[in-house]
């Protein structure tokens, strides 16, 4: 997919369904903005551990100076979250060659970000709620506390994690599901 074709459909959200596993399928919704002036990014890292503070340093480097540092913070944790979980949680860690792509977008005072793993036959990304001596388990228990919108879906084998932080917008607590 050509980055054009990617920046499309973050920008035009498609109609929901639900595969027969019950695996909610919903496209990104478009950022919370009144401008058409919006920036995308992609890049693929490899699926390992050390993707992840790659990919946050590529995130901050992209957006500091374009958003305020609470929008910034936010943005980088949960991206760090799905990303330790993308390659924690999918084929993107543990077969070779395995990778996961992240887009950014940003449109004044929202940041979109996707996460794309190469999927798993085992597992699909879901909410837990850690006890309080858990030492891991938090990631999209954040993501649900933090992203002002959030989701999950499978685009073919893989599966795909997408969140969205705004400025202005109230945290949701909870993903849009399509339902």
């Amino acid at each position: 997919m050509t980055a054009r074709e990617q920046y499309e459909r973050l920008r035009h959200p498609a109609a929901r369904s639900r595969e027969s596993s019950g695996f909610e399928i919903a496209a990104l919704p478009e950022p919370a903005s009144n401008t058409a002036h919006r920036l995308c990014w992609r890049r693929e890292f490899p699926g390992e551990e050390a993707s992840v503070p790659a990919a946050r340093n590529w995130a901050r480097a992209l957006l500091a100076g374009r958003v305020t540092p609470s929008l910034l913070h936010d943005a980088l944790l949960l991206l760090s979250e799905v990303v330790t979980n993308a390659v924690a949680h999918s084929g993107s860690g543990r077969k070779a060659n395995g990778h996961v792509t992240v887009w950014i977008a940003h449109a004044d005072t929202a940041v979109q970000v996707e996460v794309t793993n190469v999927g798993s036959a085992d597992s699909v990304p879901t909410v837990h709620m850690p006890d309080l001596d858990d030492e891991s388990g938090r990631g999209l228990w954040l993501v649900e506390m933090l992203a002002t919108a959030w989701g999950a879906h499978r685009d073919g084998p893989r599966n795909v994690v997408w969140f969205r932080v705004d400025e202005i917008g109230q945290r949701s607590g909870g993903s849009e599901s399509g339902e």
